[in-house]
């Protein structure tokens, strides 16, 4: 009996279903590059500043939050630039390090051209890339990665803590893993 009260109970009630809340309109995902030369070259799409997630930036050992800005823009090229200082200290050995990203609409020829002495080919997350040790620049190392609209030039600057340095063949150590977190990032 009382399930059969509760039952008719519940099927005398109505109900009105609320109203859908309404979808807020379309937005477009796509942003205007923060700077755009009159070259004709194409407009640099990946801004390591804003594009970069903090997660990626410590997964790496860089501090998201030491950003700095260094973008360049000339009539003829433009570069969107942030560096990150790293996180890993050892006394006596290593006072610290930092990390530059450029995005720039030269072209992939171009950096080949300029580093040739210097840079050894390679790929990094499908891409062509140069992976660019320079015996005069010391304890740096750079990766260039080719992208559709110019090159992500991502290199490591290391700042020993004693006279002796880094050895030349630690200047590159792991700089390849850091450009695949960044490069896999790149929409194009």
């Amino acid at each position: 009996m009382v399930a059969v009260a509760a039952g008719a109970t519940a099927g005398a009630c109505t109900s009105v279903a609320p109203a859908e809340p309404a979808e807020p309109p379309a937005t477009s995902t796509t942003r205007v590059p923060r700077i755009v030369d009159e070259s004709g070259r194409p407009p640099v799409t990946f801004d390591p500043c804003l594009d970069i997630p903090d997660q990626v930036l410590r997964d790496a050992g860089y501090d998201p939050k030491s950003e700095e800005i260094s973008d360049f823009a000339a009539t003829h090229y433009t570069f969107l630039g942030c560096s990150y200082q790293g996180t890993l200290r050892i006394p006596g050995v290593l006072r610290r390090y930092g990390l530059n990203l450029n995005s720039g609409n030269i072209t992939f020829a171009e950096v080949q051209e300029k580093v040739a002495e210097y840079a050894t080919p390679i790929e990094v997350d499908g891409r062509r890339a140069l992976l660019e040790v320079d015996p005069s620049l010391r304890h740096a190392c750079a990766v260039n990665v080719e992208t559709s609209f110019g090159v992500l030039i991502i290199s490591r600057v290391y700042h020993p803590d004693h006279g002796n340095g880094v050895p030349q063949g630690e200047w590159c150590a792991g700089l390849e893993d850091t450009a695949a977190r960044i490069s896999v990032l790149i929409d194009n």
